[in-house]
């Protein structure tokens, strides 16, 4: 080998050495000092060993005003490639701290939108570790129109390929929107996210905010909704995006992955049998039954702090990825309202799109009733629920396990949101309205002429439980296929996920619909 080429050797691996270095040894002490990792760590975490394949490592923007001819480092503050998580072969961004604070630069945009393209084609899920104070200002609007071309790309990825956000610092202004645009916003340490900074609303509106109240991960996980998950540390973080792809598919054409259950499929666990109250106003934790029904550690909630009167999440049954909905009695006796409508519809879509089946338990005594529900337009979010459920293809199974009430009975997954099979437990009470309201409009002129009008009252109430209050009408014109001991839940579900694991249905050829707003 010649001394030319032994040169230009020696000026790449230069050149790959001070990419590896981002911003300088000092930022990176100062990233390590705020108790952060750098992006480059971030990824070893991430990836399995030695799977991580660069690109653009070298680019670097071409600006000269404000100084930024002085202010060049190869990468340009973003880290792009693939690599694998688990043996899966994943595309992944990571946006460097220590160069210009991960400032979102058209060059970032041009990094991020081939690696989009090329997860795209590929059909691989897109993974983004975001960690960045916003566009380049001294960049104008080069790096405004940058972000278009990340969002254009999130939208045609959408439902043809997983698209998880990982936060890990600041998150603001324009670059909030390609996670919100992503399927999974994860919230990690003390990042946040916030369309307008803390200093710009106190000075406008006078408030005293900081970035913590305005848009910290508590603001966003139990408040806004805006985030689905969140970990207290980066590493845990970084853990959890890889369990949340063990539930994903690679992309829209491919099932889920199995893993090999240690759980039998026939096990039956008594206490389900004996899990709901007699008492029917007496709340109990939904989350009990899907523990029980479903393979032993596997359920992950989504958004477990946001909308509590309602859970969904991801288990698995006989190890196959299933999407659970259903009502928590526990929390506002598990009504639906304006933010449960939004959470559960989101996740049908999502789980619709990965070929994920629907498993829906309902306890639902009705949409909560009241005029800020009705201002803030329940009819127009409550048909959300129903509109996906009639839109998703996948198989759905839903179990009635007690109230059952109403227009929330057809929205939450009944048989004629084409439903696949639908089950009820012994306990299941399906009817137009709770009997005290039902007696009051059916029986007013007979209640108001006996002699006794509140023990006539009572007497009609007890007719209308009596004939209403059970499953067993629903099930003799066909509503319920079949009433089935709680116990039996888990090997009734395995049974049936096995027969319908190759159903197809299609639906009228268009476009696309148009989802209540």
């Amino acid at each position: 080998m010649d001394g030319k080429t032994n040169d230009h050797l020696q000026t790449l691996r230069e050149m790959r050495s001070r990419a590896v270095l981002g911003g300088g040894l000092k930022r990176i002490e100062q990233q390590h000092s705020r108790g952060k990792l750098t992006a480059r760590e971030r990824l070893s975490l991430l990836l399995d060993d030695g799977s991580f394949q660069e690109f653009g490592a070298l680019a670097t923007h071409n600006v000269s005003a404000f100084g930024l001819d002085k202010q060049r480092f190869p990468g340009d503050g973003i880290v792009t490639g693939f690599g694998k998580v688990s043996g899966r072969r994943v595309a992944v961004f990571a946006q460097d701290f220590t160069v210009l604070g991960g400032s979102f630069s058209e060059v970032q945009a041009q990094k991020i939108s081939r690696l989009q393209d090329l997860a795209l084609e590929s059909g691989i899920p897109l993974i983004g570790l975001n960690d960045s104070g916003g566009a380049r200002i001294q960049e104008g609007v080069r790096s405004l129109a940058a972000y278009g071309e990340v969002f254009v790309r999130n939208v045609m990825a959408s439902g043809v390929i997983p698209q998880i956000s990982l936060i890990l610092g600041p998150c603001a202004g324009g670059a909030v929107y390609s996670p919100a645009l992503t399927d999974f916003i994860i919230m990690a340490g003390d990042s946040t996210m916030f369309l307008t900074g803390p200093d710009v609303i106190s000075a406008v509106t006078g408030e005293e905010v900081t970035a913590q109240t305005l848009g910290g991960v508590e603001v966003h996980t139990a408040r806004s909704g805006v985030a689905h998950l969140s970990a207290p540390t980066e590493v845990a973080g970084l853990s959890l995006v890889k369990l949340l792809l063990s539930y994903l598919p690679q992309n829209n054409n491919e099932d889920p992955p199995q893993i090999r259950p240690d759980d039998p499929a026939t096990r039956m666990d008594e206490a389900l049998n004996s899990l709901i109250p007699n008492d029917e106003n007496e709340p109990y934790d939904i989350r009990d039954v899907i523990t029980a029904v479903f393979d032993r550690d596997s359920f992950l909630e989504i958004q477990p702090a946001y909308a509590a009167n309602a859970v969904v999440g991801f288990v698995r049954l006989d190890g196959y990825s299933v999407g659970v909905v259903a009502n928590q009695p526990a929390f506002m006796s598990g009504a639906l309202n304006i933010d449960a409508s939004d959470k559960i519809s989101r996740f049908i879509r999502l789980c619709d799109a990965f070929n994920i089946p629907i498993i829906t338990f309902v306890d639902c005594p009705g949409f909560l009733p009241g005029a800020k529900e009705e201002y803030g337009g329940v009819i127009r979010h409550g048909a959300k629920i129903i509109y996906a459920y009639c839109e998703a293809t996948v198989p759905k199974i839903s179990i009635v396990t007690r109230k059952a009430m109403g227009g929330a009975y057809v929205a939450m997954g009944a048989k004629q949101m084409r439903t696949d099979l639908a089950f009820a437990w012994p306990t299941a009470q399906i009817a137009v309205m709770g009997a005290e309201p039902a007696v009051r409009v059916l029986y007013r002129e007979e209640v108001k002429k006996a002699s006794d009008p509140a023990m006539r009252a009572a007497e009609l109430v007890a007719e209308y439980r009596e004939q209403f209050f059970n499953p067993y009408q629903a099930a003799d014109v066909g509503q319920i296929d079949e009433v089935i001991e709680p116990r039996e839940s888990r090997p009734r579900l395995a049974r049936a996920l096995e027969v319908l694991r190759t159903k197809v249905q299609q639906t009228p050829p268009k476009k696309h619909g148009v989802s209540p707003a």
